[in-house]
């Protein structure tokens, strides 16, 4: 992905992160479904779902897209909890001027990062801690992500609820769409154990769930308890954050299905032509500036 040089400090941290990960997570989600699970085989088929999105000084788009998209589901029983990671813009402001319960927005009173600051590392890892407190914030007995940037459509809560309800699926995912340089594809999941997060061709994926983009998520809330690693940057693979995380509640046992439909739209940001880290490094000047901290 980049030329980045791995101290022992990065190879330190990253070890034992793996190791922490890999002992505390699968128990984490056995006790998880000992304490909670009972909830998911109530009658119940309007559960609450709670939204988490997180931003930063991108107020604009963030209501014409993510806020728009989700307000507008076809199902409604929903919170919509957007954090700021300390927005100094007028975010707060355009969200006032929303009179939807259903919303909430907490903006951090700091930015603090341990990383170099440089493109590769704004995308892998920036959004995190944001994201890890809406989830902290979220009363639902799901939740769904959603990227400030992107849309849904309006049915995503809905299909996705009822296949991860009908399939006893404690994490769902679904193709999504997304355009780049004026072109658009469909993106499909990548299973979990594909070369593309093992580096080895020697591993039958077939047998592993897929998983689809960030914008597609929804898991159960007991999920929450597994946080997004904020120094998922240090590590020499699967080192974008949700990628990080997708691949741990895959190796912590968790339930996982794939719904074989878009509903979720990634386009580019006003006055960009791509999306991801490439667009990311085609305007690199713009976006240091932006994220700088």
């Amino acid at each position: 992905m980049d030329n980045y040089k791995r101290t022992f400090y990065d190879k330190l941290v990253s070890s034992l992160n793996k190791f922490w990960f890999g002992v505390t997570e699968p128990i984490k989600i056995k006790y998880a479904r000992l304490k909670f699970e009972r909830y998911y085989s109530e009658k119940n088929k309007t559960p609450l779902v709670s939204i988490c999105i997180p931003t930063f000084n991108r107020g604009s788009i963030l209501i014409d897209r993510a806020v728009k998209s989700a307000l507008s589901q076809s199902y409604k029983n929903i919170e919509l909890i957007i954090v700021g990671d300390h927005c100094t813009d007028n975010t707060a402001e355009l969200l006032a001027k929303i009179k939807d319960p259903r919303l909430r927005f907490y903006n951090l009173h700091k930015r603090h990062r341990g990383y170099k600051q440089n493109i590769e590392n704004h995308w892998l890892v920036g959004g995190a801690e944001p994201a890890n407190k809406a989830m902290d914030l979220a009363n639902g007995r799901w939740l769904a992500r959603l990227d400030d940037d992107d849309t849904w459509s309006s049915d995503h809560i809905e299909k996705l609820l009822k296949y991860a309800i009908d399939g006893d699926y404690e994490f769902v995912s679904a193709l999504y769409e997304e355009e780049r340089f004026g072109k658009r594809i469909i993106v499909d999941g990548i299973n979990a154990l594909d070369s593309y997060y093992t580096r080895s061709s020697k591993i039958n994926s077939n047998k592993s769930p897929k998983i689809g983009g960030v914008s597609t998520w929804l898991c159960r809330s007991y999920l929450k308890g597994m946080k997004y690693n904020l120094n998922c940057w240090r590590k020499d693979w699967n080192r974008v954050w949700d990628v990080d995380l997708s691949q741990r509640i895959y190796h912590a046992g968790v339930r996982m299905g794939f719904l074989d439909e878009v509903v979720a739209y990634v386009l580019p940001r006003p006055g960009e032509e791509s999306v991801g880290l490439e667009a990311y490094k085609l305007t690199e000047k713009e976006k240091l500036e932006h994220y700088k901290f």
